[in-house]
Protein backbone atom coordinates (compact mmCIF):
# COMPACT_ATOMS: atom_id res chain seq x y z
CA UNK A 1 0.00 0.00 0.00
CA UNK A 2 1.56 3.22 -0.94
CA UNK A 3 1.54 6.17 2.35
CA UNK A 4 1.91 9.93 1.38
CA UNK A 5 5.56 9.66 2.25
CA UNK A 6 6.39 6.69 -0.57
CA UNK A 7 8.67 8.80 -2.90
CA UNK A 8 6.87 7.05 -5.87
CA UNK A 9 3.81 8.78 -5.07
CA UNK A 10 5.50 12.15 -4.62
CA UNK A 11 7.28 11.49 -7.89
CA UNK A 12 4.14 10.79 -9.48
CA UNK A 13 1.95 13.80 -8.30
CA UNK A 14 5.35 15.91 -9.53
CA UNK A 15 5.24 14.36 -12.96
CA UNK A 16 1.27 15.01 -13.00
CA UNK A 17 1.62 18.48 -12.20
CA UNK A 18 4.39 19.41 -14.36
CA UNK A 19 2.45 17.50 -17.15
CA UNK A 20 -0.50 20.08 -16.34
CA UNK A 21 1.65 23.18 -16.84
CA UNK A 22 3.10 22.09 -19.77
CA UNK A 23 -0.17 21.20 -21.38
CA UNK A 24 -1.87 24.67 -20.16
CA UNK A 25 1.07 26.36 -21.97
CA UNK A 26 0.63 24.34 -25.08
CA UNK A 27 -3.04 24.80 -25.01
CA UNK A 28 -2.28 28.88 -24.50
CA UNK A 29 -0.04 28.95 -27.68
CA UNK A 30 -2.37 26.95 -29.86
CA UNK A 31 -5.16 29.74 -28.93
CA UNK A 32 -2.78 32.70 -29.92
CA UNK A 33 -1.85 31.13 -32.95
CA UNK A 34 -5.82 30.98 -33.84
CA UNK A 35 -6.47 34.30 -32.88
CA UNK A 36 -2.92 35.32 -34.63
CA UNK A 37 -4.46 33.26 -37.99
CA UNK A 38 -7.75 34.73 -37.48
CA UNK A 39 -6.64 38.64 -37.59
CA UNK A 40 -3.77 37.68 -40.25
CA UNK A 41 -6.90 36.29 -42.57
CA UNK A 42 -9.65 38.85 -42.02
CA UNK A 43 -6.75 41.91 -42.87
CA UNK A 44 -6.20 39.74 -46.10
CA UNK A 45 -9.38 39.85 -46.55
CA UNK A 46 -10.02 43.96 -46.40
CA UNK A 47 -6.56 44.60 -48.36
CA UNK A 48 -8.39 42.50 -50.94
CA UNK A 49 -11.29 43.75 -50.85
CA UNK A 50 -10.08 47.60 -50.64
CA UNK A 51 -7.94 46.63 -54.24
CA UNK A 52 -11.46 45.45 -55.80
CA UNK A 53 -13.04 48.02 -54.86
CA UNK A 54 -10.58 50.56 -55.60
CA UNK A 55 -9.51 48.78 -58.95
CA UNK A 56 -9.75 50.41 -62.56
Amino acid sequence: MPTEDDPTTALERQLEKDRLQQETKNERQVWYFLAYFLFGIHVIAFVMIYAVRHAK
